[in-house]
């Protein structure tokens, strides 16, 4: 209670011991989930744990709840009414006393193993197993085989993340915070699809590496083209150098003095970060430095009027390419980008699907539904009617649980309209997209990914980087 005695490490050694137990535990890839008691205890940590997860959970307080210096209750001195006060009591004591403590998530199959360790580090005796998940999406806490307390996870989700939704609406976008609090309702997983040529050509390519390492084969040059402030150009250059390009850092201080010139590459890739630190407007500074310096200007003219090159630019690169439009042949439908509708950097996992399009590097990806990493505060796309009422040059689009197309947040992080977010230009050469592939073209680079994706160590990311070396070697 407020004032009293606050919790505090009684035995040093107790905690040493913990933290080699939870190392090796994490060695032998026996944890799931873990999550410290702390600030509410043991009913805040599991809920927020089911917060995360998106899931109901089952909890037994039985061996939480028992008071080894109490007589049994049919004892005479002992009336059953006082046991229900003391078994309540320690119930509240049991959900949310602060002492030092975690939660542990393992498999059930696991679970004899788990408990010889804890053995082996002294500590079986101040562990318990209390629950599992549910496919109610309900929290329960069950004592004496009676639940004695059931909400809906949603409800409960709702409640926690209220103060979090009025700071938002009164901060940033009223709508958007609004749009959050909804989706606190769905559950996992999300509508992914990977078509059955894409799932094939994935496995195909990733069996074939070991020789296509090992041949004789072109490596067609290409500039991985940086400015300051832009900080993704080492995964760019990695996807690349897998997909077999010889990969250049190019700095736009190489292209200034001459040291680099671009028609010694088969394509460009503009890379993410923030150039000149966004301030003067996402990419549009990039953009302009190119624009009004007449020998850079008409390089990167005939670089893109070139129909032996391609480019493609990413996050802070796809803004910058979408302001070289006026020397970019067959995009004058491109959009230009404008701030996130929510008034915030958005760093998440969402959902895209890739739309059929002329673009080079989404050949045999179409109506596929993925997941890949997003990190841009200035990703809106401002189309004109006219763009959306034809759906010009759009290749990704941002989708829901459902699989549909979506202008609601934070399934569409950033209120782009129709969900659009990748778009090419009309032969399909260039391209540009703000979410990031290249932090995802491995599947271990990704914090969630479908279950039934192949077994291998590319995602199904890769492909547009494959594509795009076998239309440079064609």
């Amino acid at each position: 209670h407020y004032g009293g005695p606050v919790p505090d490490v009684d035995d040093v050694d107790k905690l040493k011991r913990f933290f080699h137990a939870m190392q090796a535990l994490h060695e032998e890839a026996l944890l799931l989930a873990y999550h410290d008691r702390s600030d509410g205890g043991l009913f805040a940590a599991l809920c927020e744990m089911a917060f995360a997860a998106r899931c109901g959970l089952s909890i037994n307080i039985d061996l939480l709840t028992i008071d080894p210096t109490a007589a049994d209750w049919g004892d005479f001195k002992i009336r059953p009414d006082q046991v229900s006060v003391q078994r309540h009591e320690l119930s509240l004591k049991a959900l949310f006393n602060e002492e030092l403590g975690v939660v542990l998530q393992i498999r059930l199959s696991d679970r004899d193993q788990v408990m010889d360790l804890l053995r082996r580090h002294q500590l079986s005796a101040h562990s318990y197993e209390i629950g599992k998940p549910n496919l109610r999406d309900q929290i329960e806490i069950y004592r004496d085989a009676t639940c004695i307390y059931s909400k809906p996870r949603k409800e409960l989700q709702q409640a926690w993340s209220e103060v979090s939704e009025r700071i938002t609406s009164l901060r940033d976008h009223p709508d958007s915070a609004r749009q959050a609090q909804a989706t606190l309702g769905l559950t996992t997983p999300q509508v992914t699809r990977l078509p059955d040529p894409l799932r094939q050509a994935l496995v195909q390519k990733a069996g074939d590496q070991r020789l296509a390492q090992t041949a004789d084969q072109a490596r067609p040059k290409l500039a991985i083209l940086r400015e300051q402030g832009v900080n993704g150009q080492v995964e760019m250059a990695a996807a690349f150098d897998r997909a077999g390009f010889e990969c250049w850092d190019v700095h736009m201080s190489d292209l200034v003095c001459g040291k680099v010139q671009l028609e010694d590459f088969s394509g460009l890739v503009a890379c993410g970060g923030f150039s000149y630190g966004d301030v003067l407007g996402a990419g549009q500074g990039w953009a302009k430095s190119i624009l009004f310096h007449a020998t850079l200007r008409e390089q990167f003219r005939r670089f893109f009027h070139d129909s032996t090159k391609f480019a493609l630019g990413v996050c802070n690169g796809c803004q910058m390419l979408s302001g070289l439009s006026e020397i970019i042949p067959g995009s004058d439908h491109w959009p230009r980008f404008d701030r996130n509708q929510s008034e915030q950097f958005e760093a998440r996992l969402s959902f895209v699907e890739i739309v059929s399009s002329s673009s080079i590097l989404f050949a045999g990806m179409e109506g596929a539904i993925l997941p890949v990493v997003v990190s841009h505060g200035e990703g809106r796309a401002v189309c004109s009617p006219g763009q959306l009422a034809h759906g010009q040059g759009g290749a990704v689009r941002y989708v829901d649980e459902t699989g549909c197309p979506t202008e609601s947040y934070p399934q569409n992080p950033n209120g782009s309209p129709k969900g659009l977010t990748g778009f090419t230009n009309e032969d399909g050469r260039i391209t540009l997209m703000m979410p990031h592939p290249e932090r995802v073209f491995r599947q271990v680079q990704m914090s969630w990914r479908p279950t039934d994706w192949p077994n291998i160590d590319e995602s199904p990311w890769m492909k547009m980087f494959r594509n795009a070396y076998e239309w440079a070697i064609r």
